[in-house]
């Protein structure tokens, strides 16, 4: 057993490096050994053998987002296997309390981007594996080669007291298992041509920090109405090779990750099997548009998400200029989506000012346990097939709209002109003072009202539905009057002078040449 403590004294960073990792400042602590010179050169351990070596410390307010205790593995390891606790003391009202992540990088090193991860769980679990043959679900089965392996410590929140850590290292001897190779499922389902598709493209499971099983998820997500769904773990790609026998002619299944970096979440949706975005950097560091343009070179999307959510690290810090999409609606719908979807309004208000590309709308459940739903809310995607291109480029476009369910169907289009007209994400090029009637036919959805958004704001609101759910609303303008034109089908408001909260809303329709 060794000890180990962290303290914020000059003296205690004289004994361990700070250093920068090209992005986050991180510190690393006294290597754990488990074998000197004399011992790699002796015989061979007995398989099966263990050797456990534990390190406790103190993290102190202040610590960098990364700490990393590291390891040296000798030859012949077969497991490596890491628990860890830490000390939830009571803080007083207002106050962040501890919470410390972990996860592992191999010998390849911990440099930013580079090929050392081997798996991450943040706070969800307590202790993980590796071995050749398998590994805990967020980890990634190979061999345990030797080398200095880094144990990645995360201190998420430091309570004013630091934060006490006992980490637990147990190396178990033999020879080395075969490691599976990977199956992905698919980039195809079974479609119905160019039609109406709907997805979930947030999802959490047992893989990071959810509690569902893929299965459990797959089996949801049919149940739900859907046609397509995205793996998005919390920092790691080791669910990739899990989801194939959970695909089917009847459930696209895309790859991609949460990235979940200290100044907000992004969605990597739909990138390459066992595509993998790291996170260890801020807004200040400006790394962000390395890892953008490394979604979108492994066929991804960039998607930030819940751009405006409350939890610590959560509030979206990068910018939009990176953004393929954006996640406007996530999970039951609460103030921060009224936020983000006003301030994707107002990005689209900036977009028709300038001249400048816009920034399509999505939505998504990030279920992660019950009674999470998922496909709540879904995106509804116009595709060209059930196929991981063309629904993201059905994404891409903004041809698209959100639903709380699969009950609610929404039809929208704009027409003016000798015949013209045009759907969600498209524009009707009509002279400016052409008259222009737009028209939206909803239904699944009893006693919502209606309302048109342009960018002057709202400009009409709807009676309630009838008790079908069904209705048609017509509104008549012009391009000189309306750039754009999106809807919004709303529930009964709950808090006097705020709108209820949403069932559904488009993307707009643009107006003018």
């Amino acid at each position: 057993m060794c000890e180990d403590a962290v303290r914020p004294a000059r003296e205690g960073l004289n004994r361990r490096g700070l250093f920068v990792t090209g992005a986050a400042a991180a510190l690393t602590l006294n290597s754990v050994s488990f074998a000197s010179g004399a011992e790699r050169r002796g015989p061979a351990r007995t398989p099966g053998s263990k050797e456990t070596r534990t390190v406790r410390g103190t993290l102190p307010v202040g610590s960098p987002d990364f700490v990393y205790l590291p390891v040296e593995v000798p030859d012949g390891v077969a497991e490596l296997r890491v628990a860890y606790t830490y000390q939830k003391p009571p803080v007083p009202a207002g106050t962040q309390g501890n919470a410390l992540d972990i996860g592992v990088f191999d010998e390849r090193g911990t440099e930013l981007g580079g090929k050392g991860f081997r798996g991450w769980s943040g706070g969800a679990r307590t202790e993980f594996f590796i071995r050749s043959d398998d590994a805990t679900p967020g980890y990634i089965p190979g061999r345990i080669r030797a080398g200095t392996w880094n144990i990645a410590l995360g201190p998420y929140t430091v309570a004013p007291d630091g934060l006490p850590y006992e980490v637990t290292i147990t190396l178990t001897y033999g020879a080395p298992g075969r490691t599976p190779r990977p199956v992905y499922p698919p980039e195809r389902a079974k479609g119905r041509g160019r039609a109406w598709y709907r997805g979930d493209c947030h999802l959490h499971s047992v893989y990071s920090d959810g509690r569902r099983t893929l299965a459990e998820i797959a089996a949801l997500a049919r149940a739900a109405g859907l046609d397509f769904i995205n793996s998005s773990e919390h920092n790691t790609h080791s669910a990739h090779a899990h989801w194939a026998e959970h695909a089917g002619d009847d459930l696209l299944i895309m790859l991609g990750e949460e990235v979940t970096t200290r100044n907000g979440h992004v969605l990597s949706l739909g990138a390459d099997p066992g595509t993998f975005i790291d996170w260890r950097y801020r807004a200040r560091d400006n790394r962000f548009g390395r890892y953008a343009r490394k979604i979108r070179d492994a066929g991804g999307l960039v998607v930030p998400a819940h751009p405006h959510a409350t939890c610590v690290g959560c509030n979206w810090k990068f910018g939009f200029g990176e953004a393929d999409v954006v996640e406007v609606w996530n999970g039951a719908y609460t103030p921060d989506d009224e936020v983000s979807l006003a301030d994707w309004d107002s990005m689209l208000v900036t977009s028709v000012r300038g001249g400048r590309p816009w920034i399509p709308a999505m939505g998504n459940s990030d279920a992660h346990r019950d009674p999470d739903r998922v496909g709540g809310p879904q995106t509804v995607v116009l595709a060209d097939d059930l196929t991981r291109e063309a629904i993201q480029e059905g994404l891409r476009r903004g041809r698209s709209y959100i639903a709380e369910s699969s009950s609610v169907e929404l039809t929208f289009s704009a027409a003016g002109g000798r015949g013209r007209h045009a759907g969600i994400g498209e524009r009707l090029a009509v002279d400016r003072d052409t008259p222009v009637t737009v028209r939206l036919d909803v239904e699944g959805a009893p006693g919502r009202t209606v309302r048109i958004v342009t960018d002057q704001g709202v400009l009409h609101t709807s009676a309630a539905l009838p008790e079908s759910g069904a209705g048609t609303v017509e509104w008549r303008t012009t391009a000189s009057y309306a750039a754009y034109v999106r809807a919004e089908v709303r529930h009964a408001p709950t808090t006097p002078g705020l709108p209820g909260p949403l069932c559904a809303f488009t993307n707009p329709i643009f107006l003018g040449r």
